[in-house]
């Protein structure tokens, strides 16, 4: 039995929700099934790398530096509710943020006004980094490099991201004011995550142009932290071969950069999710 037969079979005798898979290698489809319609699907945490992806575009445009401290890209009248023992936020530049090392943040903003509601929240923020992951990291990403573009996020992705990847603006989360989550809430078909994946496999490339810089890719899907599943990069996963654009409950791109191969899948498995990696580990080590 060939390699994707093994897989479908294990999907379907195990019965996970699998909405379908993509593998591609050197950019190149190699295999495709959908097991469920070809619509769009609640992506989770993938809307993480997405934000990254902005993040870069911004600073390719001299209009974000994560270098620079991620109070500085907030809005003024928020930061000043900031209680007196919070200051050292004032310090923690982005890249903390976008490496997931501030501890101590629940893990999603609530509440009538999301960002006061995080910016009040009992964190000591004059303790040293450590990996914590939270979607509060990335809606706070999110906010800072809406603020330095000066417009809504997707309508800035629009025209650098979205259309170049042929992908239509996708729907999207916002928080009651109105300001991009930044940490879940996109939806897209297997498909156009796959492009996403596709883009920071090939050094920010997709069919001959140039959409993301290639530099930001190398670093976004590098390991600057250790985290719970290896290494953690700027909203990516990483392993010692592969990094991984990654939702909560099945929604995977699995990139191997020596093999230019990826595999990308969406589905709903709330308690099968790594049995349906362990499966796409599998076939890499198959092709």
């Amino acid at each position: 039995m060939e390699p994707y037969s093994r897989l479908l079979k294990a999907v379907s005798d195990e019965r996970l929700d699998l909405y379908g898979i993509e593998v591609l290698r050197e950019g190149r489809l190699l295999f495709r099934e959908m097991l469920s319609p070809d619509v769009r699907y609640p992506a989770y945490s993938a809307t993480k790398t997405v934000t990254a992806s902005a993040v870069g575009l911004a600073c390719d445009e001299g209009r974000f530096d994560i270098g620079r401290p991620l109070a500085d890209y907030l809005p003024a009248e928020e930061l000043s509710a900031l209680p007196e023992e919070n200051r050292a936020f004032l310090t923690l530049p982005v890249s903390r943020f976008l490496t997931m090392t501030v501890a101590g943040f629940p893990f999603r903003p609530e509440g009538e006004n999301w960002l006061r509601g995080v910016l009040s929240a009992d964190v000591d923020f004059s303790a040293p980094p450590k990996f914590h992951y939270t979607n509060v990291q990335a809606y706070l990403v999110g906010i800072a490099c809406e603020n330095a573009v000066g417009q809504p996020l997707m309508e800035y992705l629009a025209p650098r991201f979205w259309e170049p990847l042929g992908i239509p603006m996708p729907e999207h989360q916002t928080d009651p004011q109105g300001r991009f989550y930044g940490a879940t809430g996109l939806k897209l078909t297997v498909h156009e995550l796959s492009l996403i994946g596709q883009v920071y496999l090939q050094g920010g490339r997709l069919d001959g142009r140039q959409i993301l810089p290639e530099k930001w890719t190398a670093e976004a899907s590098s390991a600057h932290v250790p985290s719970t599943e290896g290494g953690y990069g700027y909203f990516i996963w990483t392993g010692d071969n592969d990094f991984k654009i990654s939702g909560k409950w099945g929604q995977k791109c699995l990139c191997l950069p020596k093999k230019q191969l990826m595999v990308t899948y969406m589905g709903h498995m709330p308690e099968q999710a790594d049995r349906m990696l362990t499966l796409a580990e599998e076939l890499c080590r198959e092709l």
